[in-house]
């Protein structure tokens, strides 16, 4: 490449849509790209750690449809990642609506277990109204405020009328247990509660053929054969960025300087930002100079982000059955619908419903997943692990009804206080379109300027149109980026 056609590419955040982006570069052929992060690894949003020998991921834990169309499975087999059932063509083949659903237990706030057969009313109401709220188009002539009140809404009128042979106890039992899917489904979205997801924003999102799956190995092992692939001394660590000047606002040869926290500044033709939308909504006001466009701003602002954090439980032996995939929780107590608590500093743990089961990588190891989300993840956060543990313990010694179970280390996850986060992953907030996430993936300037166009990029899950939440749409998203500038020169 002649050195006009080689320009200085600087890339913010080496989480993997970062490193996407700079892997496509520099395969084809550029030589002045840059990663700077924050902090003092690489991953970002994914992060693997142990509990005992059991591998946990602290972040991303999924492969979200895992098929040939999917570029994160392909990376994943690429490198030999995949458990063997993943490859599997029939696995591949399943629709999203055929998955077949985890294996559950099901316990009671009364310490009662109660059966799945007499649950799967429950589920099959809560599977039928999460699949006709994906596919609601029209979001002008509707009555609903949101995705909670049309769930919460459906829910009580067909419960009423096809559960009507039904004794009250049982019909109350079953809306408990739908109160306690949709609990869990808030942490699909990291959103506090479905009242803050905006109903036909939740049909953009796609998904893809495939029967989900994790990385036995863990996430990083990804991370690691991507960084294997590029120069050792792309990145510089522990590196945070003050302020991005475009424009020319520092006059110089160069349309972009990034002022780093360390005095450093670097002068760029282009600057990709892969930072998380929970930094981003934060700190745009002191990041970028000029600062961003009005109508960027506002998608910023209307686009959701919120807290889904995982509390990993070992226990010294299992207190479920050994084909059980998935634990439910019901509070009998709970008079309606609902997937909030009244009170979340007293009340916080009644948010966590659920726990998925870890395969156990040895005999002796004997671990649980409970995931939590919203204002009450974030309470949970400010709390010593002891504390966490101490609540852990009594709930599931009400729902079992054995005094005596009691974990042996627990393992939390903090998004949100995690001061380069801000919480986990993107939704469709109330009011969000598919101009929204148009706006966030545009570049700057943001009308070609023939002289100095593509001075800044966005990539990150939070700018892909219809993957936002998950890696794959990270890594497209890095790619989209590297390319628009591969095109452009």
């Amino acid at each position: 490449m002649s050195t006009s056609e080689d320009p200085e590419i600087v890339i913010i955040g080496c989480g993997v849509s970062g490193i996407a982006a700079a892997h496509r570069l520099v395969e084809a052929g550029y030589h002045h790209v840059r990663i700077l992060e924050a902090t003092g690894r690489s991953g970002g949003r994914i992060k693997t750690a142990a509990l005992g020998s059991t591998i946990t991921e602290i972040g991303a834990a999924y492969i979200d449809g895992p098929s040939e169309k999917n570029p994160l499975f392909c990376l994943a087999r690429d490198y030999g990642l995949l458990p063997p059932e993943a490859l599997n063509p029939e696995n591949q083949a399943v629709d999203v609506d055929e998955d077949p659903p985890l294996v559950p237990n099901w316990f009671s706030s009364s310490g009662q277990r109660l059966s799945a057969e007499s649950m799967e009313p429950a589920e099959e109401l809560f599977r039928e109204i999460l699949d006709n709220a994906s596919k609601f188009q029209n979001p002008q002539n509707t009555s609903w405020k949101s995705l909670g009140h049309f769930m919460r809404t459906k829910a009580q009128n067909q419960a009423a009328e096809r559960w009507k042979d039904k004794d009250e106890t049982t019909r109350q039992l079953l809306l408990s247990a739908f109160s306690t899917m949709l609990k869990f489904e808030c942490c699909e979205s990291a959103t506090h509660s479905m009242d803050d997801i905006d109903l036909a924003g939740f049909s953009m999102f796609k998904s893809l053929r495939g029967v989900d799956c994790t990385l036995p190995r863990g996430f990083e092992r990804l991370i690691e054969n991507l960084m294997s692939e590029l120069p050792s001394d792309l990145v510089t660590y522990n590196c945070p960025v003050r302020c991005v000047h475009w424009s020319n606002t520092e006059g110089g040869l160069s349309p972009v300087t990034v002022e780093c926290e360390n005095g450093e500044r670097i002068a760029a033709d282009h600057v990709i930002v892969t930072v998380p939308l929970g930094y981003l909504k934060k700190h745009h006001s002191t990041l970028f100079h000029p600062p961003l466009p009005a109508h960027k701003l506002k998608s910023i602002e209307t686009l959701g982000f919120g807290t889904c954090d995982k509390i990993f439980v070992e226990f010294e032996l299992p207190w479920w059955d050994a084909d059980c995939e998935i634990i439910y929780l019901v509070w009998e107590d709970e008079e309606t619908v609902s997937d909030q608590v009244s009170d979340v500093s007293k009340s916080w743990i009644r948010k966590l419903v659920t726990f998925t089961v870890h395969k156990p990588s040895e005999k002796s190891s004997h671990v649980l997943c409970g995931w939590i989300c919203g204002h009450e993840a974030e309470y949970m956060e400010t709390l010593p692990e002891e504390k966490v543990r101490e609540s852990i313990t009594k709930l599931v010694r009400t729902f079992t009804g054995n005094g005596t179970i009691t974990p042996k280390r627990i393992l939390c996850s903090r998004w949100f206080t995690d001061p380069w986060t801000y919480g986990s992953y993107c939704h469709p907030a109330i009011g969000c379109t598919a101009k929204d996430l148009k706006n966030m993936m545009e570049p700057l300037p943001s009308q070609e300027t023939l002289s100095q166009p593509l001075q800044v990029l966005f990539a990150g899950e939070a700018t892909h149109p219809c993957f936002y939440s998950t890696v794959h749409g990270a890594i497209l998203t890095g790619w989209r980026e590297a390319d628009r500038l591969i095109t452009h020169y």
